[in-house]
């Protein structure tokens, strides 16, 4: 169905790119691993400084597998929590290149970047909303300190579409370019921002990222326990609705 998660290498730049353009790059238990284990071979590396996440097809990232979540049920762990792939920052700086949607959990993998460059296609939401499926990835924690708390609230309880001109004004993107000029322009940037010299870049970075840090991870813990109940009654339950055909092409009538 998909070729999972692309890992390239060009010079200090690493690219990210989730290739499962058949279900908006829906990641399923295989291709999240496969994701934690990649962001572990940029911290490893000597060579490169910064990265770009990225989707394949036009798309981001539309979070969860659901046709999976409807087969095996609760099965999935938090992706944010105590050890899943968006628990904390990479230790080196990534920026997200979003075009299409960056919904669901894609919305928390946009949300663990430094920055995010959005295509005039972006569009950012809380779409598993109308599934029961809760964000157990980082985004309600994330979200508020980047929107703030009444913007924050707005999407997680709405679920509503953001395009790319409203994320820019609210503080959800940084850049805004044209469509299909996302990958480029983010990594322009990466590379700018790997240019400098790498100690005192990141011990600022590092520092603005613990400014909020009333101790993160155990926010994310919380934050994943909450979810465990609406995972298993809620979740599985909104899942069989989207594997039997609800919510396909935009329609999102309950």
């Amino acid at each position: 169905m998909d070729g999972g998660i692309e890992f390239e290498v060009e010079g200090e730049i690493a690219f990210l790119t989730i290739n499962r353009p058949k279900v908006r790059n829906a990641l399923d238990l295989a291709s999240a691993a496969e994701l934690a284990g990649h962001i572990k071979s940029v911290e490893a590396s000597e060579e490169i400084q910064a990265a770009v996440l990225t989707g394949a097809g036009g798309y981001f990232c539309a979070g969860a597998d659901l046709r999976e979540v409807a087969v095996k049920g609760a099965v999935y762990g938090a992706w944010a929590g105590t050890d899943g792939p968006l628990a904390r920052p990479c230790t080196k700086p990534v920026v997200a290149a979003v075009e299409g949607h960056a919904v669901a959990g894609g919305l928390g993998m946009a949300l663990w970047a430094d920055l995010r460059v959005a295509s005039e296609s972006a569009v950012f939401g809380v779409f598993c909303r109308r599934f029961g499926v809760p964000m157990s990835d980082g985004t309600p924690t994330r979200l508020p300190r980047l929107v703030g708390q009444s913007r924050a609230l707005d999407m997680l309880l709405t679920g509503r579409p953001v395009n790319a001109r409203e994320a820019l004004a609210i503080g959800l993107a940084d850049r805004v370019v044209p469509e299909g000029g996302a990958r480029e322009a983010a990594a322009a940037l990466v590379r700018e921002i790997a240019s400098f010299p790498p100690l005192a870049m990141r011990a600022d970075r590092a520092a603005a990222w613990d400014s909020w840090d009333d101790d993160v991870a155990t926010r994310l813990v919380a934050e994943s326990e909450g979810a465990a109940e609406a995972k298993k009654i809620e979740a599985e339950a909104g899942a069989a609705r989207f594997n039997e055909g609800a919510g396909r092409g935009g329609e999102f009538s309950r």
